[in-house]
């Protein structure tokens, strides 16, 4: 499903030369649940991106659903986007003065699908989110929880394989924050891929698989259950899983 080989992304600053990936190898198979951490500045919002197909690496091959991503235009990148990623971020992204269902229907007008049985698809993907009453409320008058679910609805309308979630509850409170989460995990037991971005362990430790970047490479990839127990070793002492483990390298 997800096949990143030797991924590198250099940004020129001046004279200076900023490795925000360097050198990254990672595969996500369809169905799996992982999280993505690491400290600001680490390379994980960069990773989301490139996951995301909204930048193009240096260097390296990325292969997405067996098509190599690397090199495509900005038309063939916005059509694979389109077809096999739902996106969810943290500021929700949606339109202030539309309605949720005309929110969660907007990919189907760059899908270029047409309008017609468009409102049925929206009504159908909020649904799935537990908020069809809501479908003619805007934003403002909805909750950050709901908000949220709004936008994991949008993301959905595609029925993309693949859901990318940048710090997806990053602006909600604990209790709606697990309500959330709760409904990614079911997402997931639905099939759904779904990579989260996040900084926070206890947000981390709903997905199956947790990845760690530092200074631009994976600094380790385990299951969670290891990741937890890894977590704890003090870091003068770096923990090596024994059972075979992806390692991207280490500063």
């Amino acid at each position: 499903m997800i096949e990143l080989s030797g991924i590198t992304k250099v940004y020129k600053m001046g004279a200076e030369r900023l490795h925000a990936l360097d050198g990254v190898d990672l595969s996500i198979t369809q169905g799996e649940y992982v999280a993505v951490m690491g400290s600001s500045g680490s390379g994980k919002s960069t990773l989301m991106n490139m996951l995301g197909c909204l930048d193009l690496p240096t260097a390296g091959i990325y292969v997405l659903a067996g098509k190599n991503t690397s090199k495509m235009g900005a038309a063939a990148q916005s059509r694979i986007r389109n077809e096999e990623i739902g996106f969810v971020f943290q500021s929700f992204e949606l339109m202030p003065r539309t309605p949720a269902w005309k929110n969660v229907a907007l990919p189907l007008m760059y899908a270029r699908t047409g309008w017609t049985g468009i409102r049925k698809k929206a009504m159908a993907a909020l649904d799935r989110v537990g908020l069809s009453d809501r479908s003619s409320h805007r934003p403002n008058q909805l909750s950050g929880g709901q908000k949220q679910r709004v936008a994991i609805a949008r993301a959905l309308i595609n029925q993309p394989n693949i859901l990318l979630a940048d710090e997806p509850t990053g602006n909600l409170d604990s209790k709606t924050s697990q309500e959330i989460l709760a409904l990614f995990s079911e997402l997931h037991a639905q099939g759904h891929t779904v990579v989260m971005v996040t900084h926070e362990p206890d947000i981390a430790a709903h997905a199956k698989r947790v990845v760690r970047m530092r200074d631009g490479k994976i600094e380790s990839d385990l299951p969670v259950e290891q990741d937890v127990v890894a977590s704890l070793i003090p870091q003068t002492q770096p923990a090596r899983s024994a059972a075979p483990a992806v390692e991207g390298g280490s500063v």
